[in-house]
């Protein structure tokens, strides 16, 4: 015998629904009223319901934008993050991962050798903002200099620098990897300036702060945006083997015998 299907909401009803935008409730209408009918929910039951299934399917969908928006490289979480095998104190990777520091408008800077876990932390923690609700943006350092030079060549990097301001978190990955020149040193520190106190910063390089000369051509721009910077900034110093190193010599097997 087969189950009886829900008899289709009344036509006003659909189109109402339909112009409120109220798309799961129409989705999911003839079936609660089936089911509220046979176990005989109250009016106020029913209504929980179906307002809870909205909510529900609005908050999926708005997470779902909020992770595109990001522009994150691949998908990583924190409990994928192998702390076991990281040089990650276990209390500030607590601390990181309760986001209360991008609630205070904090910064988090990873600094280590290549494969000691930044990039993953990184966009790790970004996911877990966007899942706690905040809104994200993910650059490399190459990337967010390329952004800013096309809108300094239509003279909109302002809006450029307005419309980044509109996310609670920008993460930074790779900085250093190539040398800056001096226009975009400049523009970087426009936007770590206009960052500073309003919005939180995440980056990662693995050039030690001390450093950071080698690839910025200016002392006093270096200077004045790792004051920035590094004022209300959470620092992680990444030590160790490479994990793709140390996972590619696991893959290797046991060395084949000479022939």
């Amino acid at each position: 015998m087969t189950a009886t299907s829900p008899p289709a909401l009344p036509a006003d009803l659909e189109a109402g629904l339909k112009r409120l935008k109220l798309a799961t409730v129409r989705e999911l209408g003839p079936e609660l009223l089936l089911t509220a009918k046979t176990q005989r929910w109250s009016p106020e039951e029913l209504l929980r319901t179906l307002i809870d299934a909205e909510i529900a399917a609005r908050d999926a969908a708005n997470t779902r934008r909020r992770h595109k928006a990001a522009g994150f490289p691949l998908a990583k979480t924190l409990d994928e993050f192998d702390l076991s095998a990281a040089s990650v104190p276990r209390a500030t990777f607590d601390y990181l991962a309760g986001l209360e520091w991008i609630r205070a408008a904090e910064n988090a800077a990873l600094v280590g050798p290549a494969g000691t876990g930044k990039s993953h932390l990184l966009v790790a923690l970004g996911h877990a903002a966007v899942e706690a609700g905040h809104r994200v943006r993910y650059f490399t350092a190459a990337d967010l200099v390329e952004t800013l030079y096309r809108g300094l060549a239509d003279n909109s990097v302002g809006r450029v620098i307005d419309s980044l301001l509109r996310y609670d978190l920008i993460i930074l990955n790779e900085i250093g990897f190539a040398p800056l020149d001096d226009t975009a040193a400049q523009l970087l520190f426009r936007l770590v300036a206009a960052v500073y106190e309003r919005r939180s910063l995440a980056i990662a390089s693995h050039w030690p702060f001390e450093q950071w000369g080698r690839f910025l051509p200016e002392h006093t721009t270096a200077v004045s945006l790792l004051d920035r910077l590094l004022h209300h900034c959470h620092v992680v110093t990444t030590s160790g083997q490479s994990f793709r190193m140390r996972q590619a010599r696991t893959n290797e097997g046991p060395p084949r015998p000479n022939p």
